[in-house]
């Protein structure tokens, strides 16, 4: 179905939905497994890197994603699995048979991104006069200048470690590549030590181009991995080199610091990052042809059980072939470069303020940009009538010009409020950085409260007109940051209503202060009333539509794993309640079995944009209720942080993300998957299928080129 501006909130997909009345309760239903599903979220975006209709090089893309991913799910999750295995467990939620499973299911997943890599990439490639060249297949020109390239770039850096009680097995950083080598032969001191251990510095290049003087016309590549492997002879000279592979070790990475016990938590946490790379191991990646000799050498040092190793047909770390694609040079094999126009309901040069004294806006990333965010900001840095704002910080990156432009809103003498959460995962560094920049200045700087994160996005700005002070704000579904908002489908509120910015404002005092919070006007907050408050709002509907009134609840979001609210969706499924629930990545909640969930439908939409807002609409008789929000329904975000939700009062703008959010996704026939009774999803394919986000390009195209493409 074509995404067209008359959808109605009617146009959302309905059937009729009687009540079960022998259904098996709610509470007494087998969920499905969270790590599974991870995966199984990973099966469908490595389905993009087989799509035909997708450009090479953004084929190779979703490969490395899937890697990149599967890396966080080792250093994340994997850690319980593996120490149930060593500890001999054999019952609750980790045990010795959910890792041999988890493992079976991981190995499963790694061998098919092995087999697209090589068998339809490597060969689609050569199709594009493409090459990634191993050691037998370079021409006698291409290995002299390997060889040169090894001599001059490599060797220097390369310090060979050979085992014995004076040199014990060395720390292996994490996902580092690394070298084990069997030797012959003594070394100089006559002794037959014969396992060295080669560790390869970050620094260098995975990927290294050839010069066209030795390519014949062709782009050729050769992995840093073989050109050391071509020449590990040169590092043991007097040796002889027999069995080698080379080796990769993910560790446990989720950094834990116990907050109620340290005086200083950005001190901990920099002390935390330096042990971050010599976590637990949790993984062992080995060349696919490592003899079983080697393999259990590695098993036994790193202490893993036989399931945690990888054998692997080609590099042990794709994600960093992402340099290939930059490399290549070959934007003819990539999407077309989308621009996003600026937001529809701002102007260009106009005041922001004045333009929100006149109703909220909407702007909806990456279609819009994240301009109109900055440049809302950027005017409350520059107008001397702006007193005070206050802004949360979670994953902003490391070279932000949101943060700049708070440094410099303190070099003018504004008040400046920073909640900067130091416990965002893998970006602890950069947030930890940026606070002590603001601090340096003069920005008061607080890092939330303690054991939540400060999840919450919001931005606020206090600005006094006559005799007056008013606020507006920014409520988003997503970070501050400029480019991921070009990656990332997510929605950005912006504000002058006061009821609301009034709970913002109350939002920043709690966090700073730690004071008792107020009852709220507009927001829903965790870990206070939201979780409360949707388990309340689906009960009712659940009552209503067993006492006949039509409802409808369309739920959009990033993962679904929290038990109370999947048993609520669940109770209230069986009382009549029709449910459409659209979840990108993790979802226990097993749809569409029969006698159980046949009222829930569970749908995950996988695109070039990778889906990020937050959507929560729900319906009795004639009266909408829609909410946007930072928070997943999952225990962290409901429990363990501070998060934000919060109502979409105004009727045109509660369409427009109705038919933009819901409408579009529930009639995706491209990029969408439906959840079966089997917890197996199925791809949704039709020929010439409608895909949600290539209509809102398009749709948000036309709408730039109106504007003048402004």
């Amino acid at each position: 179905m074509p995404l067209s501006p008359e959808s109605t909130a009617e146009s959302l997909p309905e059937t009729s939905n009687p009540a079960s009345p022998g259904a098996v309760p709610a509470k007494s239903i087998r969920l499905l497994d969270r790590d599974h599903s991870i995966l199984a979220f990973n099966e469908r975006v490595l389905d993009w890197a087989c799509r035909s209709d997708v450009p090479l090089l953004e084929r190779l893309r979703y490969v490395c994603i899937v890697s990149a991913n599967l890396d966080e799910f080792f250093e994340v999750r994997a850690e319980p699995h593996v120490n149930a295995m060593l500890s001999g467990e054999s019952g609750g939620a980790y045990s010795q048979a959910s890792f041999v499973a988890l493992a079976a299911a991981a190995n499963r997943l790694v061998s098919r991104q092995y087999e697209v890599f090589n068998n339809e990439l490597m060969p689609a490639f050569a199709r594009e006069n493409i090459f990634l060249l191993g050691h037998g297949e370079r021409d006698e020109a291409q290995r002299r200048w390997v060889k040169a390239y090894f001599e001059r770039e490599l060797r220097p850096l390369l310090v060979p470690v050979s085992l014995d009680p004076a040199h014990p097995f060395p720390q292996v950083a994490n996902k580092s590549l690394n070298f084990i080598v069997r030797l012959s032969g003594e070394d100089a001191f006559g002794r037959a030590n014969d396992i060295s251990i080669v560790k390869v510095p970050r620094v260098l290049p995975r990927l290294i181009r050839l010069p066209d003087k030795v390519s014949g016309g062709r782009t050729l590549f050769v992995s840093l991995s073989s050109v050391i492997r071509a020449h590990l002879a040169d590092l043991f000279p007097g040796r002889q080199v027999g069995q080698f592979s080379q080796f990769r070790v993910t560790r446990h990475s989720d950094l834990e610091v116990d907050e109620d016990d340290v005086k200083d938590l950005r001190t901990a946490l920099r002390q935390g990052l330096v042990h971050r790379h010599y976590g637990q191991a949790v993984r062992l990646e080995v060349s696919a042809g490592c003899s079983e000799e080697l393999s259990r050498f590695l098993l036994q040092q790193f202490k893993l059980p036989d399931a945690a190793l990888y054998r692997v047909a080609g590099p042990v770390n794709l994600s960093r072939l992402t340099q290939l694609i930059d490399l290549a040079n070959r934007p003819d094999l990539m999407f077309p470069t989308y621009k996003a126009c600026f937001p529809v309901q701002l102007t260009p040069g106009q005041s922001i303020f004045t333009r929100l004294k006149a109703g909220d806006v909407l702007i909806h990333q990456p279609y819009e940009s994240f301009e109109g965010v900055l440049a809302f900001l950027r005017e409350a840095v520059h107008d001397p009538q702006v007193l005070a704002i206050k802004q949360t910080i979670y994953r902003t990156g490391s070279d932000s010009e949101l943060m700049e432009l708070l440094r410099e809103a303190v070099r003018r003498g504004k008040e400046v409020t920073a909640v900067v959460e130091l416990k965002a995962r893998f970006d602890e560094e950069a947030n930890i950085n940026w606070a002590e920049a603001l601090e340096s200045i003069g920005a008061q700087v607080v890092y939330g409260v303690v054991g939540l994160k400060t999840h919450a996005k919001m931005l606020l700005v206090t600005r006094r007109e006559g005799r007056n002070l008013r606020r507006y704000g920014h409520l988003s579904t997503g970070n501050y940051n400029p480019r991921t908002a070009r990656l990332y489908t997510d929605l950005s509120y912006l504000t002058a209503d006061a009821r609301l910015t009034a709970d913002m404002d109350q939002v920043f005092v709690h966090i700073a202060s730690q004071s008792r919070l107020p009852r709220m006007n507009r927001l829903l907050l965790a870990p206070f009333s939201l979780h409360r408050q949707l388990i309340a709002r689906i009960d009712a509907l659940g009552k209503a539509a067993a006492q006949g009134q039509s409802t409808r609840i369309v739920v959009k979001m990033n993962a679904l794993t929290d038990e109370p609210l999947i048993r609520a969706l669940i109770a209230a499924g069986q009382r009549g309640v029709p449910i459409d629930l659209i979840v990108r990545g993790a979802c226990m909640l097993p749809a569409g079995v029969p006698g159980q969930t046949e009222n829930i439908r569970v749908r995950s939409v996988i695109g070039r944009f990778l889906e990020h807002s937050r959507v929560f609409y729900f319906r009795c008789g004639e009266e909408e209720t829609l909410l946007l929000a930072s928070a997943d329904w999952m225990n962290r975000n409901m429990l363990r942080r501070i998060e934000v939700a919060w109502p979409v009062t105004d009727p045109a703008l509660r369409q427009r993300i109705i038919d933009e959010c819901l409408v579009a996704y529930l009639h995706d026939t491209r990029d969408a998957w439906d959840l079966q009774s089997d917890g197996h999803y199925r791809r949704i394919r039709e020929p010439h299928g409608h895909s949600a986000q290539q209509a809102l390009m398009a749709r948000y195209a036309a709408r730039g080129s109106a504007s003048g493409g402004k």
